[in-house]
């Protein structure tokens, strides 16, 4: 929607502009999509660097809702729910948490290496 900003910028913007300023960017824009993500990269000495990205994909809310959570959750809608991330309690905001998915990649990758 805003060609990947605010990208790795996310939290100096969250502080410059708010959730008012991304609504305010967002006001002519019919694409609404908006992703976050989380990348871990795992290195081992004599190993190939691994890389694993979570993401969580969604849109923009028309307006703020919800005050739980913290930076653009209450504007973030993900795909599969009609609440702003603001609106949800922290366990339904995991199951779609792009942190969680990154970190549950990182696991397994470890746990399938133990067991070779």
């Amino acid at each position: 929607s805003l060609s990947n900003f605010p990208g790795v910028y996310s939290a100096y913007v969250f502080k410059r502009i708010g959730c008012k300023g991304i609504l305010k960017l967002m006001e002519d824009k019919k694409d609404r999509y908006a992703e976050f993500r989380s990348v871990i990269v795992y290195k081992e000495k004599g190993k190939r660097t691994k890389i694993f990205i979570g993401k969580c994909e969604g849109e923009i809310a028309f307006e703020e809702k919800g005050n739980r959570g913290f930076g653009f959750d209450p504007i973030f809608i993900p795909y599969g729910s009609s609440k702003t991330f603001g609106e949800m309690d922290v366990e339904e905001k995991n199951k779609y948490s792009h942190r969680g998915k990154s970190v549950e990649m990182l696991v397994k990758y470890l746990e399938k290496m133990r067991n070779h």
